[in-house]
């Protein structure tokens, strides 16, 4: 078992629930948490050297670039119907990661 994968792909799935959980309960709270977890997914995927690493990096950039904006407009603007909207768009691109990690992970049970 390779557990840097479980490491990303544990803080992949913690970023997807936390922010299904903020389109639940809005709250300031639970859009930085999910903001923090994504980024510790990041910074974790940053190190991966597999066939799809530029995917899941740039999947998870896009979640960082939806989730850091929407804390501000929430914190700073009370904009509470835009941080929804950008939340969708990292859970969309959480789930665009997710999906990328068991493609690859098809691949490399393919190979051996």
């Amino acid at each position: 078992m390779k557990w840097g994968k479980v490491f990303y792909v544990f803080f992949t799935l913690m970023s997807l629930t936390t922010s299904a959980g903020f389109l639940y309960e809005n709250t300031l709270f639970a859009l930085f948490l999910a903001g923090s977890i994504n980024m510790a997914s990041t910074l974790l995927k940053i190190g991966v050297r597999n066939v799809l690493s530029a995917e899941l990096l740039a999947g998870s950039f896009v979640a960082d670039l939806h989730l850091i904006p929407a804390f501000f407009a929430m914190y700073f603007y009370h904009a509470d119907r835009l941080a929804i909207g950008m939340v969708i768009g990292a859970v969309i691109a959480n789930t665009y990661t997710l999906i990328v990690s068991l493609i690859e992970s098809s691949k490399e049970q393919i190979e051996f």
